[in-house]
């Protein structure tokens, strides 16, 4: 296109204010290379085209005038001698024909231009001289006239200068070289002196002509830069689909449009050219609105800006942006339209991303925390009081955490879709489903619903999420635990309500996990106990009152204390002791873990410093004290305080410090090693699952966790395979093992005969002081295994009277106590062992019990088959129908005889 198109001349200067609304299409005449105003020459020289040659196209034609002239003297006087001026000007006017193939070489830029002044010389310069030397002599020797030749040699002249106007170097060849033959003829000495002068300034007439064409070249590349600049923008602008071009006639029929938008319509452009402007939109939905908009403007001539418009496209929903104002010329005539587009697509799409984002948890589609806020806000204030009921349940997945551990978090973010599906089936149109984060969901129910419905739900939750799945080709279980608060009996604010649900949601953890509980008032009173204990913890804390019990970690080999493991013991001055498990979770909420952890390390080596320097003392780390980076400098400080020297100081580490996976964990192992401190990995296989982590943690010992001690002494148990696989697997590593929770005799002749290295637990002696410790040192470093020799199943305290039967004899009797396989029974006197009784416990259940042992009126027997357990976990033999039991839950403890 050689004329600027519509987006070209959209780039012309912006109009004054008030002109706006219009554009005028009238054309500017190019400047002058110089800057100045069209025709206008520099003050360097005459304006000339920097591609013009120095020799006119024309120029060949010099060679008719010339003969013709040569002709009409010749035949005028009748005059054909002498014959070599004749035969010189003919020469000449043939050198001019010739001229032609000079004209092209330097048209086609074959010689450099230097050369061009000896192409002049020879096109135009030895013509001239040539010529009027011959008609100068024919002159001179009387055989014409003066006055003839003067009159041809000035009308050779003023062709010459006619044909070579605006070339002024050719100009003044052409005039030298013919007078400087004129001259040479009549005088050779003034002659050649002439031609001398004339040679000298044409060539510094060459040299400044090329100095204008040079600066004019220059300028006219520039402008012609700026010009395809402008062009490159807009058609890369165009190309790039940021943005398109239109222009139509008074008719709105288009009369440019830029090829993107032909492509988006699948079409070409020519289709397009002619056509009304407004059949590049669609008629669908809001779009016929937008053309009755555009057919406003287009009939009452206004400008108008970023009209969103759908186009006529039918492949994709494309949105275009559009902007148009009204063309006039220079007599104010109406042209047509001309304006712009833009394709907002992408934009909307990215809007609507942004928007979901907002709204929408991006992993499962749910409603995000933000936009179940805003709904429960909604809903709570709305205008009639009787709107504004509502249900919220909380709920968090049970053992989730084990499934990221385990399989990854690819497989826990693919667990959560499935669960999020899960819970939409479920609540289906009654309400809605949203993600807060984690694996903690909400549910938000409109309206006033039964507590019993509320519950149907609950439950169908639960049993929904609890079914399993399959993950990465990996069967998977979890649970879930409900918390659910209403609207208005549980609070009337929103964040009344989710606190409320939240308290709720911590009852049915507390509960057993895998149930539902609505709130309660007295679980507000569970929260302050907890704020409370907080507070008192931190007092604790400051003022001193946490302790530090040691227990004796015992060699099975020679039955030697080798070392003390460091407990941690809070004497509450309202409470009493309190168990760690209560204290230390509050401790890891509130972030107190860490200042707590550092002063049991420098307590426990301080105490150790002062015992034997073959006892070590080991201390527990928590991950949050492990994430910590300046471990091995509290560390360090605590052995450099005590004087201690690092290997009697024993770090025991969970399994859960590996889950990150990091460099920094195994920086800080190196870190610990470099200090000289042993380490010992605590609770070994209740955590993380994988065992690679053992080839690079340099750990001197594995502890096996008391779960596995407990019950693997009973007939069918797998605890003690577990044991000795773990034992195995620690003496290939080259670690020592330290089997946990040892409380009888058989349990401690079982993990002995396994090849367990170390013994820590009841059986040997409780938790001690650090000044009972102190004592029990003093007294020699052997240990004396003292206890039980095998665990009782554990018994519920009663008092229940019972009917007993022996071979025909009914005898009356008290239920002390009770267990799955046996009874404390009193009332009978010296009952010899063996003695077999059919026992009444309750209507409809008895059971055939052998008397073991008996003590006066006191007898031990056992039940022939094990007793039976309700949903409750009661004895069902003893609990009564449609009643509380008669035995107090609370009474039941663990006995060891």
């Amino acid at each position: 296109m050689n004329e600027l198109s519509p987006a070209q001349a959209e780039s012309q200067p912006a109009l004054p204010a008030g002109s706006r609304d219009f554009a005028r299409t009238q054309r500017r005449a190019d400047r002058g290379p110089a800057g100045g105003p069209a025709g206008e020459a520099p003050r360097a020289g005459p304006i000339r085209d920097p591609h013009q040659g120095l020799i006119a196209d024309e120029w060949p034609q010099m060679a008719a005038p010339m003969l013709l002239g040569v002709a009409g003297l010749a035949f005028g006087h009748g005059v054909f001698h002498p014959l070599a001026p004749m035969l010189t000007a003919l020469a000449a006017a043939v050198l001019v024909l010739l001229a032609r193939f000079l004209v092209q070489l330097e048209r086609a830029g074959a010689v450099p231009k230097t050369f061009h002044f000896v192409l002049l010389i020879g096109a135009i310069g030895l013509p001239m001289f040539l010529y009027g030397g011959a008609i100068g002599y024919w002159a001179a020797v009387g055989a014409v006239p003066w006055l003839p030749c003067l009159g041809l040699l000035i009308t050779i002249s003023l062709l010459a200068m006619m044909i070579e106007s605006g070339r002024l170097v050719g100009l003044l060849v052409s005039q030298v070289a013919m007078w400087s033959g004129v001259a040479c003829v009549l005088g050779t000495l003034s002659g050649f002196l002439a031609l001398g002068l004339g040679t000298a300034i044409c060539v510094a007439a060459f040299m400044r002509q090329r100095e204008i064409d040079a600066l004019a070249q220059q300028r006219a590349e520039e402008m012609a830069r700026i010009r395809t600049r402008a062009q490159e923008i807009l058609a890369d602008y165009e190309e790039t689909g940021q943005g398109w071009f239109w222009e139509t006639d008074r008719r709105t029929l288009l009369t440019y449009i830029s090829r993107p938008v032909a492509d988006t319509l699948g079409c070409k452009v020519e289709e397009l050219i002619g056509r009304p402007f407004a059949e590049l939109f669609s008629l669908a939905d809001k779009a016929d609105e937008g053309k009755r908009t555009l057919a406003f403007h287009f009939t009452a001539r206004s400008s108008f800006s970023e009209l969103p418009m759908r186009a006529a496209a039918f492949d994709e929903e494309r949105l275009w942006s559009v902007t148009g104002r009204p063309t006039y010329d220079s007599f104010n005539n109406f042209q047509g339209f001309r304006g712009s587009g833009a394709d907002l697509t992408e934009k909307r799409r990215i809007q609507e991303h942004a928007s979901r984002l907002a709204h929408f948890d991006s992993l499962t589609g749910l409603a995000n925390r933000f936009q179940m806020s805003q709904t429960l806000e909604k809903i709570l204030n709305a205008p009639n009081e009787q709107n504004r009921a509502c249900a919220v349940f909380l709920i968090d997945l049970d053992r989730f955490k084990q499934v990221n551990d385990t399989l990854g978090h690819p497989a826990g973010d693919a667990l959560l879709k499935h669960v999020s599906q899960r819970l939409e089936r479920a609540v289906g149109s009654m309400g809605r489903v949203g993600r807060l984060g984690g694996d903690e969901f909400q549910v938000l129910l409109p309206a006033k619903i039964a507590r019993e419905q509320l519950a149907i739900l609950a439950g169908q939750i639960i049993a929904s999420l609890a079914q399993p799945y399959t993950i990465d080709e990996s069967r998977v279980m979890i649970g879930a635990s409900v918390g659910i608060a209403l609207a208005p009996d549980d609070g009337v604010t929103s964040e009344a309500l989710i606190r409320n649900a939240d308290l709720a949601l911590y009852a049915a953890k507390d509960g057993g996990r895998g149930r539902y509980h609505f709130y309660a008032a007295d679980l507000h009173s569970d929260a302050e106990e907890r704020r409370q204990l907080e507070e008192d913890l931190r007092d604790a804390i400051s003022q001193g009152d946490l302790q530090l019990y040691y227990q004796p970690v015992v060699q099975t080999a020679t039955e030697k204390i080798t070392g003390f493991e460091a407990l941690l013991r809070w004497n509450h001055h309202t409470h009493g002791f309190i168990s760690p498990g209560k204290f230390v979770p509050i401790a890891e909420d509130a972030g107190l873990i860490v200042a707590i952890g550092e002063w049991a390390l420098r307590t426990a080596c301080r105490d150790i410093a002062a015992w034997p320097g073959n006892v070590r003392v080991a201390v527990n780390v928590s991950p949050l004290q492990f994430a910590n980076v300046a471990l091995p400098s509290m560390v360090t400080n605590a052995l450099a305080h005590a004087g201690l020297e690092p290997d009697r100081l024993e770090l025991e580490i969970t399994e859960s410090v590996f889950l990150n996976d990091d460099t920094d964990t195994e920086t800080k192992f190196r870190a610990l090693k470099g200090i000289g401190v042993r380490l010992a990995l605590d609770d070994f296989g209740t955590g993380y699952s994988s065992l690679g982590y053992l080839k690079r943690a340099p750990f001197d010992k594995i502890k096996i966790d008391q779960s596995f001690v407990r019950g693997a002494t009973e007939p069918g148990s797998r605890n003690g395979a577990i044991i000795a696989s773990i034992v195995s697997l620690a003496e290939a590593l080259g670690m020592e093992t330290t089997a946990e929770g040892v409380e009888t005799l058989d349990e401690l002749d079982l993990v002995r005969m396994l090849g367990c290295s170390h013994v820590q637990g009841y059986i040997y002696e409780r938790p001690l002081s650090a000044l009972a410790a102190s004592a029990r040192l003093a007294n020699g470093l052997i240990a004396i295994a003292q206890g039980p020799r095998s665990a009782r199943a554990a018994r519920q305290s009663m008092l229940r009277k019972v009917h007993l039967d022996h071979d025909g004899h009914r005898y009356d009797a008290m239920i002390r106590n009770i267990s799955l396989t046996g009874a404390l029974i009193e009332g009978l006197w010296d009952v010899p062992p063996g003695t077999i009784f059919r026992i009444q416990l309750s209507d409809g259940h008895s059971a055939t019990a052998t008397c073991r042992w008996c003590s006066e009126d006191r007898m031990g027997v056992e039940f022939s088959q094990p007793l039976q357990l309700d949903d409750d976990g009661r004895l069902v033999a003893v609990t009564v129908k449609n009643a509380q039991p008669i035995y107090d839950p609370a009474a039941v403890q663990r006995q060891v005889g």
